[in-house]
């Protein structure tokens, strides 16, 4: 092997001369297609690179357009999304006209976008698929085929996409043995010269296969779980050996692509696992992809070289930058997980080059495949490859459908090899793909759009990348408003440190953290049993009576005894309050504050032990319990943060001579009475709350989860809550808890639970006993009847996915899950068909092993009552579905259930069922649609699935509901970023985890001070 010279500016020199080399036959070419401004397309383009509002209208009409049936709603839709005064005349006259004559203008709309989808995709249709292949072919450029629509629900989805790459493999076979070797897709012989003049590499591969195509492994299996790799691995195999052994068969190269960082850990060992099968290990020919905006690309690649050098195996890496740039660094910020992408564009285009240099380094175990546009990084893997002494067609260089042109020309001038990504598919399932095109060929920082849109020069495209100066030019200045919107946000960060913020979900494609669950439910094991007594005044108080614990899974396992207070008990505890409660009220806000904080970094460190009492409790799966506690500890942080501000003086108003402050004092004694379904969550929300304010507290909470109350009881002792300030009490809360709710030295109860049992506390704590001082504040939180639309224009995947996950996660036993679904007539049928097929593939089973989505409910009493309500429901309406659970006597098991035709005035309709039951309604039109979502006596969640912004703005401005979700799933809201709570009867119109929610336990008072005295005044009034 020829050893690299050192000298990086003899490289850089290199790299410069086969970019003038690139350049100067490029610009001899035609600019391609997409920037030539010519025809309404053109001309929408040329806009969308000017206005980046106008771009993001434009490209979700383009999302949409394929699932609008009428003209009428094309129509609509352009006057919606695209019709802003900034436009040129011509795209206005183009609109006018649509929405004037919408039947002759929407076939040219369909048609322009038609064709700007056949410029990037080779389409659906096996003679066009061919034909269009066999020009590359003559062209001598080669393929890899991918398949579009990857994004499968079901399982019989998941089946049709393995069956799909079957098909395609034996079409492009048997046509690919009649085409002749006249493309450039092969190394140098043994024996060639080469076009730098050097001898050829040690190593003589031969020809590449001129079959390749591309697999997406989440097109293999539609139930991938963070939290079980193992069984994602185990079904990915099932059905991808079948299309090795078809590779095997035609002399196919197998590329596997990378997707979303969330497989990307999954899809290295999955490839490992597959090529390390004896069946496996020398053919069929395999090929990787390696982005490199992830900034661990570089251990992975180094990986995968020791591992193909380990194994003896050659393998085909195919580098890329990476396409989902803007997704990733999204859901990062959204989780508050460190980003896995490089920040700046240069940061990735360097390690690009860092990468290309790896590749060409170790060409004598794997074959490099660039993947790019950039005249740039094409240069340098050109002068790295001349470094080393090899052939310019030792490496192919790999380019999209469809897109620079000219670039591919000039590589092929110089004798290069080419390999276009083509993807093949359906124009609906390839909209996804088609926008992140257009994004790639708009985007301010893309090479080709710099070129051919901005003009930049050579010398900026062709800058070191390392430089940190971008492809900007080097007189470029922002806007003066961008400047100072800068300035401002950078004064504001340096001024104002935010006090909160969210705890992040447990990353469970992390092998550490799933050992740490895993490991945690073992210890967990071995304390099953254990007594848990009531504390009051912080000392254990053990009753005559106790209460087992019953894990929902095998009701025979007792997760613990609770005991079982008396009103003799309850007594108690409420005197030890009233006494703890002077001094604690006033403990200085700050103080009450840092006890909270304390409490939140306890439950942090304990969140694997909290998160399987969780699972084997409530029967929540792994990632509902880790959600369930991170939200406990969100409540706890965000609450003393809150507490910090309101526990400063504020003026009410300036005046000469006199101070008016307001302040906020605690209410008192209260009770706090949690449910089972967020077990940890809600008890320590509403307890978080009321201790923070300044109030002593009694804690009461679910008879079915009484042993993660007992953790939190321990946490806040361990943390510094004095004695009496908070006491815990389990026991019937019919004798129990009505005591406390009556009491007259309780000042304000803390609820969530059912409508039934909220009503009577609501109804009792109204009533004014003999010995009251205060008039009882309720915070009452109940149930919902939450109702989904299902728009005609909405994106099925997301949809389906969403809907999915809103009516069945936690085994529908959420306050805010989907039990009312809306679907228009228009997309009614398609979207039933593949929610159904989506929830028979949903994995049942305990939750203690990861990735079973559907599990027991909560206790036998419980899956009895909804049985029944079943039952009921086949009498109103049609059992449309009902899934299949484990036969096990000794758990808490309910199917899945799907009724249709539900009428309005049935109680499957109106009636909370707390269980995994939906009922589904169809609508005529949007009207009808909002009519029946707002029918009914609760207002908790809603939620909307639309792509059309008039329905949007309706459902924003018409639903009735305390949280309302547009295009996302109606569960799980977060902390400060979602305050949660409805009215109606679902609840007083309080929000948990807001900014309001402390002024519950709290009262106002106001302290106004004459500071005159004998006409004088101090100089600051």
């Amino acid at each position: 092997m020829t050893q690299p010279s050192n000298d990086s500016n003899e490289l850089e020199s290199k790299v410069q001369a086969w970019g003038e080399k690139l350049f100067s036959l490029i610009e001899s070419a035609e600019a391609p297609s997409f920037f030539t401004k010519k025809g309404m397309t053109g001309a929408l383009m040329d806009w969308a690179m000017r206005d980046e509002h106008f771009k993001t209208q434009l490209f979700r009409f383009v999302d949409v357009l394929p699932t609008l049936t009428s003209a009428g709603e094309v129509s609509r839709h352009l006057k919606e999304y695209l019709d802003s005064e900034g436009l040129s005349p011509a795209v206005r006259a183009g609109l006018k006209a649509a929405a004037v004559a919408p039947w002759l203008m929407v076939p040219a709309v369909k048609a322009q976008v038609t064709a700007l989808a056949r410029q990037f995709m080779l389409g659906d249709d096996a003679q066009e698929i061919l034909a269009a292949l066999r020009d590359l072919h003559e062209r001598r450029i080669a393929f890899t085929v991918d398949l579009l629509g990857e994004a499968v629900l079901s399982e019989p989805e998941a089946d049709h996409y393995a069956a799909r790459y079957l098909d395609m493999l034996g079409l492009l076979a048997h046509e690919t043995t009649r085409w002749g070797g006249n493309a450039k897709t092969e190394t140098p012989r043994e024996g060639s010269g080469s076009a730098t003049g050097q001898p050829p590499a040690a190593h003589e591969t031969g020809p590449s296969p001129i079959l390749n195509i591309s697999v997406k492994i989440s097109a293999l299996y539609s139930q991938i779980h963070p939290a079980d790799p193992d069984t994602a691995i185990e079904r990915i195999l099932a059905r991808l050996r079948p299309i090795l052994r078809k590779a095997k068969e035609v002399g196919a190269l197998v590329n596997f692509d990378m997707e979303s960082y969330a497989l990307k850990n999954l899809t290295l060992r999955l490839f490992k696992t597959i090529f390390s099968e004896p069946e496996f290990a020398q053919e069929p020919a395999r090929g990787l992809a390696i982005q490199a905006y992830l900034k661990d690309s570089e251990a992975d690649l180094t990986d995968i070289i020791d591992w193909a050098r380990s194994q003896q195996q050659r393998v085909t890496v195919r580098l890329v930058k990476g396409a989902y740039w803007d997704y990733e660094t999204v859901v990062a910020k959204q989780k508050g997980w460190p980003s896995p992408v490089f920040a700046f564009k240069r940061e990735t285009d360097a390690n690009f080059e860092r990468l290309s240099a790896m590749l060409l380094a170790h060409h004598d175990t794997v074959d490099a495949a660039i993947a790019t546009h950039n005249v740039r990084s094409i240069a340098f893997a050109l002068a790295e490859g001349e470094r080393r002494g090899m052939d310019v067609r030792h490496f192919e260089f790999q380019m999209l459908y469809g897109m620079a042109e000219p670039v591919k020309a000039a590589l092929l001038q110089l004798g290069g090899r080419i390999r276009e990504y083509c993807p093949v598919g359906e124009l609906l399932p390839g909209m996804a793909y088609l926008v992140r095109r257009l994004l790639e060929n708009t985007s301010n920082e893309g090479f080709l759009a710099s070129r051919y849109a901005r003009g930049i020069g050579r010398e900026e495209l062709m800058r070191r990348p390392s430089s940190g100066a971008g492809i900007l030019p080097a007189n470029f200045r922002p806007p003066p408003e961008t400047v100072e919107k800068s300035q401002s946000l950078l004064t504001s960060a340096a001024t104002k440190i935010r006090p909160f913020q969210n705890e992040p979900p447990t990353d469970f494609t992390i092998e550490e953290e799933r050992r740490k669950i895993l490991d945690a439910i073992r210890d967990g094991r071995k304390q099953l049993g254990r007594r848990y007594p009531l504390i009051i005044n912080h000392k254990s108080v053990s009753t005559h009576d106790w209460l087992p614990s019953l894990n929902p899974a095998n009701q025979k396992e007792i997760i613990g005894y609770a005991a079982q207070a008396t009103v003799i008990e309850a007594d108690a505890a409420l005197a030890a309050a009233r006494a703890a409660w002077p001094k604690w009220a006033r403990t200085p806000a700050a103080e009450r504050a840092a006890l909270l904080e304390k409490t939140a970094s306890l439950m942090r460190a304990d969140k694997a032990v909290l998160c399987a009492i969780e699972i084997l409790e409530a029967g929540k799966s792994w990632t509902e319990a880790d959600a369930d506690v991170a939200e406990a500890i969100d409540f706890c942080s965000y609450y003393a943060a809150q507490m910090r501000t309101m526990g400063q003086l504020k003026r009410t108003q300036h005046v000469a001579g006199e101070t008016n402050f307001q302040e906020w004092w605690p209410r008192g004694v209260g009770v706090v009475i949690a449910p089972w379904n967020f077990p940890l969550a809600i008890l320590t929300g509403m307890a978080a709350a009321a201790l923070v304010a300044g109030n002593a507290v009694i804690i009461k909470p679910s008879d079915q989860t009484p042993v993660i109350a007992g953790h939190l009881m321990k946490l806040l002792m361990k943390a510094g809550i004095p004695p009496g300030v908070a006491n815990l009490l389990t026991g019937p809360g019919g004798t129990v808890g009505a005591q406390l709710v009556e009491h007259p030295q309780v000042d304000f109860i803390a609820f969530t639970g059912s409508k039934e049992v909220g009503l009577k506390i609501w109804e009792s704590a109204g009533r004014t006993r003999p010995g009251q001082m205060n008039l009882k504040k309720v915070v009452c939180e109940m149930g919902g009847k939450n109702c989904v639309i299902v728009d005609s224009d909405a994106d099925m995947d997301e949809a389906v996915a969403g809907c999915l996950a809103s009516a069945f996660s936690y085994q529908g036993q959420k306050c805010s899950a989907l039990s009312r679904l809306i679907v228009l007539a228009d997309n009614y049928s398609v979207f039933l068909q593949r929610f159904i097929a989506a929830a028979a593939s949903m994995r049942v089973g305990p939750a203690d092993e990861p990735g079973n989505l559907i599990g027991p409910v909560i206790s036998r009493d419980a899956q009895q009552r909804i049985l029944k309500m079943i039952e009921a429901g086949k009498k109103e309406a049609t059992l449309a579905w009902r899934g299949q659970v484990p036969d096990d006597p000794d758990a808490c098991y309910i199917p899945p259930t799907l009724f249709t035709d539900v009428p309005p005035d049935s109680r499957l309709f109106r009636e909370e069922i707390f269980g995994p039951v939906l009922a589904v309604s169809k609508a005529r039109n949007f009207d009808e649609a909002l009519a029946l979502a707002n029918t009914g006596e609760f207002a908790l969640t809603a939620g909307c699935f639309s792509r059309g912004p008039a329905n949007i703005e309706r459902a924003r401005a018409e639903m009735v509901c305390g949280n309302l979700y547009i295009n996302r799933g109606i569960t799980g809201a977060i902390v400060e970023r979602q305050p949660f709570g409805g009215f109606r009867m679902s609840g007083g119109g309080t929000k948990a985890g807001g900014r309001e929610y402390l002024e519950n336990f709290m009262v106002p008072r106001v302290v106004t001070e004459n500071c005159l005295r004998r006409g004088f005044a101090p100089a600051e009034e």
